[in-house]
C-alpha cells in the first residue's frame, strides 16, 4: 500500500491572482492536530483516498480504515474515501445481498475510526439497502462522534451501451436518488455532495455553489476508458466553473473479471489547478484547502455575478430559484 504527502514534493506554480505555495510539514500553518478541530478555519487539510476493492467486505474495511489512519497521521482533518468503497460485486445479485442499511457493520466501522481519530468523513457510494426495497448509492458524511451530518443518494445512473464496447446499466440494480442534498458544513467548508457520473451535469454542480458549496466531492470508480477521456478535464471545469475546491477519491485496478476501473483521485483548487493526486495504486494523498484563496478567486473574477438569468436561468426547486 502507497501513501503520498503530496503537500510538498514540488514548487507551486504561481497563480494569476493570488502568489501562494504549497503547505509544507515544516510551515507555520501546519497542524498536525488540526484533524482535532470541529470547527471551519480558513484552512485545513484533507486527505483524498484511492482503492482498490473487490467483493471482499472485510478486506475492503480494513483496507480503508487504514488509509484514514495514514491520512490522519499526516494533519488530515477530513478524510474523503471514494465510490463503492464498501465493495464491488460480480453481478447484480451479489449487489443485493451483500447490502447493508446506514446502520449495518461496516458503516459501523467507519463511524468508529472517525470517532477514535477524531476526523470527518465523505463516505461515497456506499450500497445502500433501502427500506422500501432496493439498494441506492449513498454518499454520507460523519463527523467526529460518528453521527451522520448529510445524505445523498446518486441521482443520475450511468446506463451506456456502446456497441462493440462498454456496456453497463446501474439504473437495472441501483434506485436512482431524487434529491440534491444542501451543501453541508464542515472543518474544511461547507460541502456539495455528488458521486461519479453526477460529475458529467455540470448544472447539478453550478446548483450546488448556488446554495452556497465552496467543496465539492466526486467520489468516484470511473471506467478505465472514460477516465483515461475524460476524468481530470471534468473534475478541473467543475473546479474553474463553480470556483469550488473538487474533491474526487477514486477506485483504480481490475475488481474482478468484468469491472476495472480508472483511478486517478485528485483535489483540484477553484483555479482549476491540480494541488494533489494519488499515483498508480492504493493510496492517499494529503493537501491543503484554503478558502482565502477561494474568496480571492471569486472575488476577482465574479462569474456567478455575471450570470445572465434574463437570458438563461437554473431551476432549483428547493430554493424556487
Amino acid at each position: 500500500m502507497l501513501y503520498y504527502l503530496n503537500i510538498n514534493i514540488t514548487s507551486r506554480v504561481r497563480h494569476p491572482l493570488n502568489n501562494r505555495h504549497k503547505l509544507s510539514p515544516n510551515s507555520p500553518s501546519y497542524n498536525k492536530n488540526s484533524r482535532r478541530m470541529s470547527t471551519r478555519t480558513n484552512r485545513s487539510v484533507i486527505g483524498v483516498c484511492q482503492m482498490s476493492v473487490t467483493n471482499d467486505k472485510l478486506a475492503n474495511l480494513t483496507s480503508g480504515i487504514s488509509l484514514i489512519e495514514k491520512a490522519a497521521s499526516l494533519g488530515a482533518g477530513m478524510v474523503f474515501l471514494p465510490e463503492a468503497f464498501d465493495y464491488i460485486a460480480e453481478n447484480a445479485e451479489e449487489k443485493a445481498a451483500l447490502s447493508e442499511d446506514i446502520n449495518g457493520d461496516t458503516l459501523r466501522g467507519y463511524r468508529d475510526i472517525a470517532t477514535r481519530l477524531g476526523v470527518w468523513l465523505s463516505l461515497g457510494g456506499f450500497h445502500e439497502r433501502l427500506a422500501t426495497g432496493g439498494v441506492s448509492c449513498t454518499h454520507l458524511v460523519v463527523n467526529t462522534e460518528g453521527r451522520t451530518e448529510a445524505i445523498y443518494r446518486k441521482s443520475h445512473l450511468f446506463d451506456v451501451d456502446i456497441p462493440g464496447g462498454l456496456s453497463i446499466a446501474e439504473s437495472e440494480s441501483t434506485v436512482r436518488g431524487d434529491r440534491i442534498a444542501d451543501p453541508v458544513a464542515t472543518p474544511a467548508g461547507r460541502l456539495g455532495l455528488g458521486i461519479c457520473y453526477d460529475l458529467r451535469f455540470p448544472e447539478f454542480s453550478l446548483l450546488l455553489r448556488r446554495r452556497g458549496a465552496e467543496i465539492l466531492s466526486y467520489p468516484s470508480a470511473f471506467t478505465v476508458k472514460t477516465g483515461a477521456a475524460h476524468w481530470e478535464s471534468l473534475l478541473r471545469a467543475r473546479a474553474i466553473e463553480t470556483q469550488c475546491y473538487v474533491v474526487a477519491a477514486a477506485q483504480t485496478g481490475r475488481h474482478n473479471a468484468g469491472r476495472a476501473s480508472f483511478g486517478g483521485a485528485l483535489v483540484a483548487d477553484p483555479w482549476g489547478e491540480v494541488v494533489c493526486r494519488c499515483r498508480d495504486g492504493v493510496g492517499v494523498a494529503v493537501c491543503e484547502v484554503d478558502l482565502g484563496f477561494m474568496e480571492r478567486v471569486r472575488r476577482n473574477m465574479p462569474v456567478m455575478g455575471h450570470r445572465r438569468d434574463d437570458l438563461y436561468s437554473l431551476v432549483d426547486e428547493t430554493l424556487n430559484l
